[in-house]
């Protein structure tokens, strides 16, 4: 959006579609394996809070760390993605 001559950004008020399948997915697959936030955090190395804030989708997952998630999971990486 251009005004005054400037380029804003529009910060969207929720998170993609895509961003929301990755969060059901992580979190349905980590309840189905029964591990806690903690314990998937441990096993991807990356800190609890990231992993809560991912899952509510309010945060953008990295590619690499969508790996190490995936990983941690015993799946692929693509199948977070999927529906």
């Amino acid at each position: 959006m251009r005004q005054d001559g400037l380029v804003r950004c529009v910060k969207r008020d929720r998170p993609s579609p895509a961003r929301q399948l990755v969060a059901r997915n992580i979190r349905r697959l980590r309840t189905e394996r029964e591990i806690s936030q903690e314990e998937l955090a441990d096993r991807a190395e990356l800190h609890r809070t990231n992993i809560s804030k991912i899952e509510r989708g309010l945060h953008a997952v990295s590619v690499d760390n969508l790996h190490w998630i995936a990983t941690a999971l015993g799946v692929e990486a693509a199948d977070l993605l999927k529906r």
